[in-house]
């Protein structure tokens, strides 16, 4: 079993606003996230969209999110 559990997308960007990352820009429905450090990251998932263990981990690996942060 995955370690990341299947969760909302307004879940996990409220985690990446936790952990530092914060909103550099917004077009429509896609943001730019940015975080000293790190390459900025495009957000095009909707609020009730479902996020899978896959996706969630292609996530972390391009933020630093942990399973712990959610």
């Amino acid at each position: 079993m995955s370690q990341w559990p299947s969760t909302q997308a307004r879940r996990v960007l409220a985690a990446l606003l936790r952990i530092g990352w914060s909103v550099k820009r917004q077009a429509g429905s896609h943001l730019t996230l940015s975080r000293p450090g790190w390459a900025d990251v495009v957000w095009a998932f909707h609020d009730r969209e479902e996020l899978g263990p896959r996706m969630l981990a292609r996530i972390a690996k391009a933020t630093g999110l942990n399973p712990d942060d959610l």
